[in-house]
């Protein structure tokens, strides 16, 4: 069977007048499409020459159908008219949206953000969508940190999304939350390696291509720091506010700080902060430890005249509840640490943020 190399070995041994060179060499040859034994391709050609072409393009084509297994030639010879100028393809490409668009079907969407890695927004973002859920609301929870997706495993949540289009993905679903990771796409030790127009891109895509139905309230886990995937979202989606999670720590807040700086830049609002790993009770003998400080974040909150909605324990249910697959309000619903969660989750409501 012949295959493209030995149709561009024949056109290669014709050469335009013009130019010297063979047809390939010279740019003539277009769209070369070869299916199976039918072979089909453009000459581009100076409109003045097309008569004096025919006699090479019946040549070719002899030479085309000699080959094995070519069983029709199909030659298109067409040019833009000189006299003419080339088409505008700017102005053929719809206008695209300007600023941020509201996500159809959604209310309301707010952003988890921290500063800086490892104070628990993750784990805030998976407790708070599944209050919000045991609240009565609709919520879907998107994981935004490219780097780190860890929802899947908080949520319990196995296997690849389906596409039923090749066009909008499935998302998957439990503990009454909606959910969509990019860890679902890749295997749990693969490294996402990608530079800013890649992440912007993923994002872009599970907002608006992911079937999302009609949510109160769409949470997004963002990544940590003030990067490509923040900015993304607060200038291509219609955000309702920001909620900040940190820990006491005075690193932390430092970072805190920045985060909220950027979403004041970016025109975000901020509904409140958190305070995570406020305080650990010990397991033995009941004493009340503020191992990373105390008060730290509600005198931030203070400062920056936004509310601190919630303080959330240092406790190792917590931990092992995300680790298996189950948050603790899911897990155990009537702890005391279930129940901050669902302050904050009643917090938001009430406030109409979510």
């Amino acid at each position: 069977m012949a295959n493209r190399d030995d149709i561009l070995n024949v056109l290669k041994g014709f050469t335009d007048s013009a130019s010297g060179s063979d047809l390939v060499a010279s740019g003539m040859v277009r769209a070369l499409n070869v299916d199976g034994g039918e072979v089909r391709f453009v000459l581009e050609i100076d409109p003045a020459r097309a008569q004096a072409m025919q006699p090479m393009k019946v040549e070719i084509e002899d030479k085309l159908n000699a080959l094995d297994g070519v069983d029709s030639v199909s030659i298109v010879m067409t040019a833009h008219a000189a006299s003419k100028p080339p088409p505008d393809l700017k102005g053929s490409r719809p206008a695209e949206p300007q600023g941020p668009q509201k996500i159809p079907g959604i209310d309301r969407i707010l952003a988890v953000a921290s500063g800086k890695g490892g104070v628990g927004k993750s784990t805030v973002s998976a407790n708070l969508a599944a209050a919000l859920a045991a609240e009565g609301r609709r919520v879907g929870l998107l994981d935004a940190d490219v780097y780190g997706p860890s929802q899947p495993r908080m949520l319990g949540v196995s296997g690849r999304p389906s596409s039923p289009d090749g066009k909008t993905i499935l998302p998957m679903r439990n503990h009454g939350v909606t959910m969509m990771s990019i860890g679902l796409m890749t295997r749990e030790e693969e490294a996402v390696v990608w530079r800013g127009p890649m992440l912007m891109g993923a994002l872009q895509q599970m907002l608006n291509q992911v079937q999302w139905g009609a949510l109160d309230v769409l949470i997004v886990d963002l990544p940590p720091g003030t990067g490509d995937v923040q900015m993304t979202l607060a200038q291509k989606a219609e955000l309702t506010g920001a909620l900040v999670v940190s820990t006491p720590q005075d690193i932390a807040l430092l970072d805190a700080r920045k985060g909220i700086n950027m979403f004041e830049k970016l025109g975000t609002p901020i509904v409140g902060m958190v305070e995570n790993m406020t305080t650990h009770i010990c397991s033995k003998c009941g004493n009340e430890e503020h191992i990373f400080g105390h008060g730290g974040v509600a005198a931030e909150a203070e400062k920056l005249g936004v509310p601190l909605l919630a303080e959330i324990p240092l406790a190792l249910d917590i931990r092992v509840a995300a680790d298996g697959g189950a948050p603790i309000v899911v897990s155990k619903p009537d702890s005391s640490q279930a129940q901050s969660f669902r302050t904050l989750a009643r917090r938001l409501i009430e406030d109409g943020n979510a």
